[in-house]
């Protein structure tokens, strides 16, 4: 489940308790509920900050929900393109505090953000597909060409299944900054939060330009013709 505190113009979404926060309708029905309500609440310059309890930031999908049931792993897949929609149309800047390991869909999740920053003294990035014989979706590729601008760090990533540390993840570019603990993430995440709300620009004209800047990546989240269902885990 998730929490959704507001402070001030920021609201923080924290993916709470101490499991590995995998991917399924509970989880991702709760993290859309949020996000509705902070599209309800948001002010007209406000962020949004995502981050989570425990060791993990997300492990990625359920598989022991899924089991392997096409129909629950199109479920599964449909609810995270929803959540990631939400993201991508979301009138604030948003920012993903990964405070812990981010693997496979649980990666994507924090590059669905804005900004990503990462606590260093623990936690790595994971795109564990290849290591556990399954296709990347495209959306998920398409997702990662758009943040990472770096080829090499794109072949790490996708092709070599690289668990990625917090400060090779900067120097890849794959994340903005590294932080030395949980709570010096989080309070990097807030003060870069309130130096974007002061900045006063109008939620919904920021929405509109994420959404041309990143056009090819909301056609792709939307683009469900692309069914390797059992890639999806």
């Amino acid at each position: 489940m998730c929490s959704l505190e507001k402070k001030g113009n920021i609201f923080i979404l924290t993916l709470t308790g101490n499991d590995e926060h995998r991917f399924n309708p509970t989880l991702l029905n709760s993290i859309k509920s949020a996000l509705h309500r902070v599209r309800q609440q948001a002010t007209t310059s406000s962020a949004l900050i995502t981050t989570a309890h425990g060791k993990f930031f997300s492990n990625g999908y359920d598989i022991d929900w899924a089991q392997d049931n096409k129909s629950r792993i199109i479920l599964i897949d449909d609810l995270l393109r929803s959540v990631v929609s939400e993201l991508l149309s979301l009138p604030m800047p948003t920012i993903a505090a990964v405070t812990g390991h981010a693997s496979a869909a649980g990666y994507i999740l924090a590059l669905s953000h804005d900004y990503v920053l990462m606590r260093s003294d623990r936690g790595f990035l994971y795109m564990s597909e290849l290591d556990i014989d399954h296709v990347i979706p495209a959306w998920f590729i398409a997702i990662v060409d758009a943040k990472v601008g770096d080829a090499a760090a794109r072949r790490k990533i996708v092709m070599q299944a690289a668990k990625v540390t917090a400060k090779e993840a900067v120097r890849l570019g794959i994340v903005d900054s590294a932080h030395d603990s949980v709570e010096e993430t989080v309070k990097a995440a807030v003060e870069l939060a309130g130096d974007l709300v002061k900045r006063g620009w109008d939620g919904h004209v920021y929405a509109e330009n994420r959404k041309k800047f990143l056009g090819h990546v909301v056609k792709a989240v939307e683009d469900v013709s692309e069914r390797n269902i059992e890639s999806k885990l």
